[in-house]
C-alpha cells in the first residue's frame, strides 16, 4: 500500500492541476444537483419488524390523521380566570376555526369536544392533526398554526404550539462552528509555524467536507437522510479531514527541513504517513459502516452518510494534499533557524535538545506503575455514572426552554400531568368482526388497559376506516422518557393474550412514544454486540499492524477505558443535571438512544489513528535499537506534537457543535468531544507509555507461528522509508566513486 500511494503522491503532484479540478469540478456538479433536485431530509425514527412500526404502518392506511404529526395549541386563561368563560371560549373557537385554515391540516379538535381541559379549568389543548408524517409538514402550515395561536394572545391567553411537528433543528453552521474552525486553524499556524501552511492544510480539508457533505445532500431526493445523519457528517468530515491533512503535511514539512527534493518529499510522505492515514479512515469507515447491521434505517443512513465523509476526507488527504503541495513547491519548507525548523530538527534528535513530547513521555515513564494505577484509577472513576445508563429518544422535554414547543410541554405537564405528552395508541383489531362488534371489542379492551399499572386514563376508542379495528388513546401517569411507561408498554404486550381470549382482539401498541420506546430498546440490546465487534477488530487489526500481543490489549482496553469515562461524563451532565445550567443543558432526562453505538464507533477509528501514529514510531526505534524503554522515550518524541494538534483540532470542532440547541446533537458533540482528549491526553500519551515501559521487551513479542500467519500491512511505510534511504546512500556512494575531470 505504501508503495502505491508513493505513486499516487508522485502523479498528484505532477498534475496538479488537473487534481484539483477534477476535486472542483465534483463539487461544482454536486452543488448543481443539489440546487436542481433539492430533496426533504427525513426525521423519522422507525424500527422495521417491531409490534409498534407494524401498527403504526396499518393506521397510516386506516387513520392516517392518528398515525401522522400533530401539533397542539395549549391555550392558558389568565390568572383567576377560567377558559369556559365566554370571553376566552369564543377566542378559543376562533383559534380552532383558523388552525383548520391552515395547509395540509387534517383535522382540528376542540377541546370542548375532546375534554383536554385541566382539572381547574385554566388551560385547554386544541388538537392538530396531520395526515402525513413530520417530515411532510411544510414550514408554512406549521406558521399558520402558530399565527393561530398568537391571535388568541390578543385575547388575553397565553398561548404556546407544541407537539410532533416540532423536532430536530437540522443542519446549522453558525458562530460556535465557524469559531472551531478558526481555532483549528490557530492550532495549525502554532503547528506549522507558518501561516501559508496551515492555509493550505485546511485548503484541502475544507475542500472535502464540501464534497462529502454536497453529495450526502445530494442523494437526499432518493434515500431517505436524516438532519441528525447530514450534521454527524459535517462534523466528522470536518474533525478527520483537518487531522489527516496534518498527518501529511507534517510529515512532509519534516522532510524539507532536512533538505528533501519537494516532489520526492510529498510522495514519501503520502507513502508513509498516508498510509497511516488510509488505516485509520478504514478504521473508522468499517466501524459507521457496521451501524447498518443493527437494522434501524436512520441509523443505517447516519453510520453510512458519516463513513461517506470519512471517505471523502481520506481520499482529499492523498491526492489534494500532493497537489495543494505541488503549487506551494518549496515554499513550504520551514527558513533555516525559524522555530519550525528547530523542531524538525528536534523531533529527529540532531540538536540534542529534549522536545515537550520527550520530557512527558520521560515523566510518566519514571514510574510506570503508579502512572497506570492514577490513570486507569481516575478513569474508572469517571467511567461510574455510566452504570446508571438510561437511553432514550428526545422529545419537546429537551428543547430549549424558551421555545415554544417547550413552553407547551411544560405546561401540559403541569396542567394535565405527563403522560399527556406521550400517549400510547392501543389499535384492536377483531380480524373479520363488523362495525358493531369491533366497537364492542374496543370498549372491552378499553376496560382492561384502564386496570393496568402506571395508566392514568383511558379515552374511548376511535373507529378507523377498517370496520374491524379501533384505536384506543391510552395517557400513563408518567412521562414519555420514563421507565415506568416502558414497563406500561412491556405490560400491555403481556396482557395481550388474555386481551385476545377475554374480548377477541388482538392488541398492538404503536404511537411515538412506542416506536421510541422500540428504537432505543434495540438499541440498548445492540450496544454489547457491538462493542464486542469493535474490540474483536482493533484486538486484530493491532496484532497485525505491530506484531505483538501486548498492544492489541493494552491498545483494546485503553478505548473501553475512554468509551466508558465518556459515557459517565454524559450521564453526569445530561442525565443526572450536574453542571447543567453551567453548559447549557436543558433538560436532565435519559441519553439520546443512539449516542453510545456513535460514539463507540466514531471513537474507535480515532483512537487507532492516534495508537498508529505515536506506538509506531517506538517499534520503528526498537526494531533499530533493541532497547525496550529508551525505544518508547524517542518514539514519543517523532509524534507527540502532531497528535497533540490533531487532538486539539478534533475537540475543538466537535465542541463547536455543542452550543446547537439541538435535543439530538448536543450531546453527540459533548460525548466526542470529551472522548477526544481522554482518549488522546489521558490514554495514548499517558497510559500508553507506561504500560508499554512496564512490558519492557515483552511488549514486542509476538509468537512465531502467529507472525507468519498474519499479513504484513506495512502501514508506516516502513518498507518504504528503508527503500528511499538505501536509494540515497547508492546515490551518494555513486557521486562519491565518478572520476574527477581536470581541465
Amino acid at each position: 500500500m505504501a508503495v502505491l500511494l508513493h505513486r499516487l503522491g508522485h502523479s498528484a503532484y505532477r498534475h496538479r492541476k488537473l487534481v484539483l479540478g477534477i476535486w472542483l469540478f465534483v463539487l461544482a456538479a454536486l452543488i448543481t444537483c443539489v440546487s436542481v433536485f433539492s430533496g426533504k431530509l427525513d426525521d423519522r425514527f422507525s424500527v422495521p419488524g417491531t409490534e409498534s412500526q407494524g401498527a403504526l404502518d396499518s393506521l397510516s392506511k386506516t387513520l392516517p390523521e392518528a398515525s401522522g404529526a400533530g401539533a397542539q395549541i395549549v391555550l392558558t386563561a389568565p390568572k383567576g380566570h377560567q377558559v369556559t368563560e365566554a370571553p376566552y371560549a369564543a377566542a378559543i373557537a376562533r383559534t380552532v376555526a383558523e388552525a383548520k385554515k391552515a395547509p395540509q391540516v387534517g383535522e382540528v379538535v376542540d377541546p370542548r369536544a375532546s375534554g383536554a381541559v385541566s382539572a381547574d379549568r385554566s388551560t385547554a389543548i386544541v388538537q392538530v392533526q396531520y395526515p402525513v408524517q413530520n417530515t411532510e409538514v411544510r414550514t408554512s402550515s406549521v406558521d399558520a398554526v402558530e399565527a393561530a395561536a398568537r391571535a388568541a394572545e390578543k385575547d388575553g391567553l397565553k398561548a404556546s404550539v407544541g407537539g410532533s411537528v416540532y423536532g430536530s433543528k437540522g443542519v446549522h453552521v453558525g458562530p460556535s462552528e465557524i469559531i472551531g474552525v478558526a481555532v483549528a486553524l490557530l492550532v495549525l499556524v502554532v503547528t506549522f509555524g507558518s501561516l501559508l501552511a496551515a492555509g493550505m492544510a485546511l485548503l484541502p480539508a475544507l475542500i472535502g467536507v464540501a464534497v462529502g457533505l454536497t453529495g450526502l445532500l445530494a442523494l437526499a431526493p432518493a434515500v431517505s437522510i436524516s438532519s441528525t445523519a447530514v450534521t454527524l457528517a459535517l462534523m466528522l468530515g470536518l474533525a478527520v479531514g483537518i487531522d489527516y491533512v496534518l498527518f501529511i503535511l507534517s510529515r512532509h514539512r519534516q522532510q524539507l527541513a532536512r533538505g528533501a527534493d519537494p516532489k520526492e518529499s510529498i510522495a514519501l510522505a503520502t507513502g508513509t504517513a498516508g498510509s497511516a492515514v488510509v488505516f485509520a479512515g478504514t478504521t473508522v469507515i468499517i466501524a459507521l459502516a457496521a451501524l447498518s447491521v443493527i437494522g434501524i434505517p436512520f441509523l443505517t443512513t447516519m453510520g453510512l452518510g458519516a463513513a461517506g465523509a470519512v471517505l471523502i476526507a481520506v481520499l482529499a488527504a492523498i491526492t489534494l494534499v500532493p497537489a495543494v503541495a505541488g503549487f506551494a513547491g518549496s515554499r513550504l519548507t520551514p527558513k533555516p533557524g525559524s522555530r519550525a525548523a528547530r523542531r524538525a530538527a528536534d523531533a529527529e534528535g540532531s540538536t540534542g535538545r529534549t522536545t515537550m513530547g520527550t520530557r512527558w513521555t520521560t515523566w510518566v515513564i519514571a514510574k510506570p506503575l503508579l502512572t497506570v494505577l492514577a490513570v486507569a484509577g481516575i478513569l474508572v472513576t469517571l467511567a461510574l455514572p455510566a452504570t446508571d445508563l438510561r437511553l432514550a429518544l428526545p422529545d419537546n422535554g429537551s428543547a430549549p426552554h424558551a421555545s415554544t414547543e417547550r413552553k407547551a410541554y411544560d405546561t401540559i405537564s403541569d396542567k394535565f400531568g405527563p403522560g399527556f405528552n406521550g400517549p400510547l395508541l392501543v389499535l384492536a383489531d377483531t380480524n373479520s368482526g363488523t362495525a358493531s362488534t369491533s366497537s364492542q371489542a374496543g370498549a372491552q379492551v378499553a376496560q382492561k388497559l384502564g386496570n393496568l399499572k402506571n395508566v392514568k386514563a383511558v379515552l374511548p376508542p376511535q373507529p378507523t376506516s377498517d370496520p374491524a379495528q379501533s384505536v384506543i388513546t391510552v395517557l400513563p401517569a408518567s412521562g414519555p422518557d420514563s421507565v415506568r411507561t416502558d414497563q406500561l408498554v412491556r405490560d400491555i404486550r403481556k396482557a395481550a393474550p388474555d386481551i385476545r381470549e377475554t374480548t377477541g382482539a388482538s392488541v398492538a401498541v404503536t404511537g411515538t412514544t412506542a416506536v421510541n420506546i422500540d428504537v432505543s430498546n434495540r438499541l440498548s440490546d445492540s450496544l454489547l454486540p457491538f462493542v464486542a465487534i469493535v474490540v474483536g477488530l482493533s484486538l486484530l487489526l493491532l496484532m497485525i499492524v505491530f506484531r505483538s500481543l501486548v498492544i492489541p490489549v493494552k491498545a483494546a482496553v485503553g478505548f473501553l477505558l475512554s468509551v466508558g469515562a465518556s459515557l459517565g461524563l454524559v450521564v453526569a451532565v445530561f442525565q443526572w443535571g450536574w453542571l447543567a445550567d453551567i453548559l447549557d443543558v436543558p433538560h436532565s432526562g435519559p441519553v439520546v438512544s443512539f449516542l453510545p453505538i456513535i460514539l463507540i464507533g466514531v471513537l474507535f477509528g480515532l483512537a487507532m489513528d492516534y495508537e498508529v501514529f505515536l506506538v509506531s514510531g517506538m517499534r520503528e526505534e526498537w526494531a533499530h535499537t533493541g532497547r525496550a524503554r529508551q525505544s518508547v522515550i524517542d518514539g514519543a518524541r517523532h509524534n507527540v506534537r502532531v497528535v497533540t494538534a490533531a487532538a486539539l483540532i478534533m475537540f475543538t470542532v466537535f465542541a463547536g457543535f455543542f452550543p446547537l440547541d439541538d435535543s439530538l446533537i448536543k450531546p453527540i458533540a459533548f460525548a466526542l468531544a470529551v472522548g477526544v482528549a481522554i482518549d488522546a491526553f489521558a490514554v495514548r500519551m499517558t497510559l500508553v507509555p507506561a504500560v508499554l515501559a512496564l512490558a519492557g521487551r515483552g511488549a514486542w513479542w509476538l509468537p512465531a507461528w502467529l507472525d507468519r500467519i498474519l499479513p504484513d500491512l506495512d502501514v508506516e511505510g516502513t518498507s518504504l522509508q528503508k527503500a528511499s534511504a538505501q536509494a540515497s546512500a547508492q546515490a551518494s556512494a555513486t557521486d562519491r566513486k565518478e572520476p574527477r575531470i581536470v581541465s
